[in-house]
């Protein structure tokens, strides 16, 4: 780390190593702070959100001052990125569509459907209230049900086309819709239970959640040469995903993201392990892995944010938001009926909500909520984080990345 001072103001250059040291500490930062705080904990705000924003208000700080400025070298942060989705990849057991039966596979379809009207609705909107369309995707299914690191993600892309402040853009819309998926999830999913007078069926036998569902695969306590064996794996799908990704840009013609290269070759490489059994695969070291890795990048990604890049954008952004709002919120009735009018099917359309609007953490919280006031609905616990967490990105990935290579990178800003 070095300085320099140009025209009055502090340089702050900060190297690789310092970089990551930075962002770790906001992260574990972010944990404390949330752990204090009623509201974040009740809204769901994920730790390396909170301790991201409040470095990126301090360099917002330098620059309206304009005191000081810092460089960060962010070499590091598509590794995070890519290890992440690497991750997501590994975690998708295509035997976890047999235990979810017939429901599992409607409520997928359900949700890739919304993903592909989140993007529509913000394409649409953006000329009526003179938003580029590069900002307009970042307020659809990449921060809606993409949340943070989708948001982050393809928001450093967008950047590097040349559009600045797309990231804050896709933070700003995913904090959004966190807050709001959690204020109006439950209550909708409370008032469906109440006027059908539903309640839980006694008779169901199902895994509870994703982690149980795979914990089939960490019977025995991993050696460390089987810790390597897991981690070779994750890296391994990094580097030929980055080519995947690449022979599948020339292809279709436009740019493919390294990291849905590497979740879709990590896909593959868990399911072929599942039958031939080349190494001995745990969920939950992976699982830590990619929260880990998610946790650093997105404090990385945050605390890199020029939140002055925002001002211009915020209104057009809010009246997009307030339509994804409308739009999930409106559809809720006929999700409910179109998954059985049960019991198991309106705590599922509190998940819906909490994962159309926010993250899996935020549906599983309006999913709780319901199940500690009327009973457990262990069929929407297993099924909708199984989707939220990486079946709905298998598919809304792709159909994202052709709305920005339609509308957004052939564009001159």
């Amino acid at each position: 780390m070095n300085f320099n001072v140009v025209d009055g103001m502090l340089g702050i250059n900060v190297d690789m190593v310092t970089t990551a040291a930075i962002a770790s500490f906001l992260f574990i930062l972010g944990f404390f702070i949330k752990s204090k705080s009623k509201f974040l904990t009740k809204y769901c705000i994920p730790a390396p959100v909170v301790g991201g924003f409040l470095f990126m208000f301090f360099t917002w700080f330098g620059n309206i001052t304009s005191t000081f400025a810092v460089n960060f070298t962010v070499t590091l942060q598509p590794f995070f990125m890519n290890a992440f989705f690497a991750t997501v990849g590994l975690g998708a057991s295509l035997s976890l569509l047999k235990k979810g039966g017939m429901l599992l596979g409607i409520y997928w379809v359900i949700a890739v459907v919304l993903s592909i009207f989140q993007n529509i609705l913000a394409i649409g909107v953006a000329p009526v209230v003179n938003l580029d369309y590069a900002y307009a995707v970042m307020v659809g299914a990449l921060s809606m049900i993409g949340g943070h690191g989708a948001a982050a993600a393809y928001g450093a892309s967008i950047e590097a086309m040349g559009w600045p402040g797309a990231s804050v853009v896709g933070a700003a819309a995913a904090t959004y819709g966190l807050v709001v998926s959690v204020i109006f999830g439950a209550p909708i999913a409370r008032r469906l239970v109440e006027k059908y007078n539903l309640r839980p069926d006694p008779t169901e036998n199902l895994d509870t959640s994703v982690m149980d569902v795979n914990s089939e695969t960490s019977a025995q306590k991993l050696s460390g040469l089987d810790i390597m064996k897991n981690v070779s794996v994750i890296l391994l799908c990094m580097s030929f995903g980055a080519m995947f990704a690449r022979w599948i840009s020339s292809i279709i013609g436009m740019g493919f993201p390294d990291m849905v290269g590497a979740m879709l070759l990590a896909v593959i490489v868990r399911n072929l392990n599942e039958k031939v059994r080349v190494y001995k695969f745990d969920y939950p070291l992976v699982s830590n892995i990619g929260d880990v890795t998610l946790g650093l990048f997105l404090s990385m990604a945050l605390m890199n944010l020029r939140l002055w890049e925002l001002a211009g954008l915020a209104g057009p952004m809010m009246i997009i938001l307030v339509l994804q709002t409308a739009l999930v919120l409106a559809v809720v009735p006929i999700v409910f009926r179109i998954l059985g009018k049960t019991y198991d099917a309106a705590v599922m359309c509190a998940g819906f909500v909490g994962h159309g609007l926010g993250a899996t953490p935020t549906a599983v919280v309006n999913m709780t909520a319901l199940n500690d006031r009327y009973g457990m609905s262990r069929k929407a616990m297993m099924i909708v984080p199984i989707v939220g967490a990486f079946l709905v990105d298998i598919i809304y990935h792709p159909q994202t990345i052709w709305f920005i290579g339609r509308f957004v990178e052939n564009l001159n800003p």
